[in-house]
């Protein structure tokens, strides 16, 4: 089977030598230990806890990103990872090329039809094993200041040249606002940019690596970028500083280009704009076109570890499937649950509070996530990550050499897979 050829891939990465995970107590209970890092996560769980007394599962909080995936790796070469931990999906071929993930295929052979295939591809890797189930999704919107966009006249962007044309048009109307910015400590926007132009940064080959960032899909998009901030139509400063915040706040950039969970952050950033945003669908490289990339998103995984991986994975199906599990997901985590039937109505049937102005909201989105395109991650997204915040946080402070600074990423990939000993090609 295909998916032989992760471990091929591999061969010299440490796996994980031993077997811990909890085990049954006395009484014949099983417990599992969680590791999660979404808010709330305890409160979901407990619904489970109540409903199944014979599996018992128990949510120990961690950070999120790298540093959870540095602890779980690390844990699971002492064979003391957790039966479960909640992953990123650009954090997936990592843990799985480090055997730290199971295949659980077989456990959740039904589940697959609950989500769309370019969401499950994200846990399959492009094999025939399943390393986790789906949780959240977090497909790219284009939100805006629907008040200020009322104000000066202008349209919501259909396509990326009505983006440009858009941007031109506010900088002419009051020279001191930007549309948005081109940000370069996040490279998970970026990549959800290339991924709507049809970049697989990843792809696998039989028994090797391709790596493909520095393609025509990402080139397009930086050429596009850096044309924008050579002008100066949008700002090149980072997201998440207070300098960001407060031109969010005060309406110097009217436009934010984000994942699904952008109501959040804009509550945090921005809270004097409360009910002023709309969602819209993100710009097309086609006039009508229906293509998004993604942006963030976690899965429920069980690892090699585990002493019991079929109650484990029975847990990550009701987590990711379960109409009451979904619906706690939504109202208590905040999340845009992967499972298609749980993107429209229920709990998404009222906006969040933030966005009270638009109804619609969820409907949007529900829309927008049909034309998800397939992620393909590879196992040092860390690496291309980190390439990525130096190159074009350069290019974007001098205005220029944007393409360059993606060839940069490119190389660097390229030549860590190298060195790691993977058998890769560009």
């Amino acid at each position: 089977m295909r998916h032989r050829a992760i471990a091929a891939v591999t061969a010299t990465l440490l796996a994980a030598t031993a077997l811990a995970g909890c085990g049954a107590s006395d009484d014949g209970t099983v417990r599992l230990d969680y590791w999660a890092w979404a808010p709330g996560m305890e409160e979901v769980v407990e619904l489970w806890n109540e409903a199944n007394p014979d599996i018992q599962v128990t949510v120990k909080k961690q950070a999120s990103g790298d540093e959870l995936v540095t602890k779980t790796v690390t844990a699971a070469q002492a064979g003391t990872a957790p039966d479960l931990v909640q992953a990123e999906y650009q954090a997936l071929p990592t843990l799985a090329s480090n055997n730290v993930t199971a295949d659980i295929s077989e456990e959740v052979a039904d589940a697959e039809a609950a989500f769309t295939p370019a969401v499950w591809q994200q846990v399959t890797l492009g094999t025939d094993a399943v390393y986790a189930l789906p949780q959240d999704s977090g497909p790219l919107l284009f939100f805006y200041r629907a008040d200020l966009f009322e104000e000066f006249g202008l349209t919501v962007p259909e396509t990326w040249d009505e983006f440009e044309r858009t941007a031109r048009d506010l900088r002419e109307i009051d020279p001191d606002r930007r549309l948005t910015t081109f940000s370069a400590n996040d490279a998970g926007l970026f990549a959800g940019l290339t991924q709507q132009a049809g970049a697989q940064w990843w792809t696998t080959e039989t028994d090797r690596w391709r790596v493909g960032i520095d393609d025509d899909a990402g080139r397009r998009v930086s050429a596009f970028w850096e044309g924008l901030v050579a002008e100066e139509l949008v700002d090149n400063q980072p997201m998440y500083t207070p300098a960001w915040n407060q031109a969010l706040n005060e309406g110097d950039q009217i436009a934010w280009i984000s994942g699904v969970w952008a109501p959040g952050t804009l509550a945090t950033a921005a809270p004097d704009t409360e009910g002023s945003w709309a969602a819209a669908p993100l710009p097309q490289w086609e006039a009508g076109a229906n293509v998004t990339g993604s942006w963030g998103g976690s899965t429920t995984a069980v690892t090699t570890d585990s002493d019991h991986r079929a109650e484990a994975a029975e847990f990550a199906v009701w987590l990711n499937t379960d109409p009451e599990a979904l619906t706690a997901l939504v109202q208590i985590c905040g999340i845009y649950p992967a499972a298609s039937d749980a993107q429209s109505g229920g709990a998404l049937a009222e906006p969040p509070p933030f966005f009270a102005n638009q109804p619609d909201f969820y409907d949007t989105v529900a829309e927008v996530a049909e034309g998800a395109a397939p992620a393909a991650w590879g196992p040092n997204v860390t690496v291309a990550y980190s390439a990525f915040n130096n190159a074009f946080g350069a290019a974007a402070g001098r205005r220029a050499g944007f393409e360059e600074a993606l060839a940069v990423m490119q190389e660097t990939t390229f030549e860590d897979m190298d060195r790691l000993g993977f058998e890769v090609v560009q």
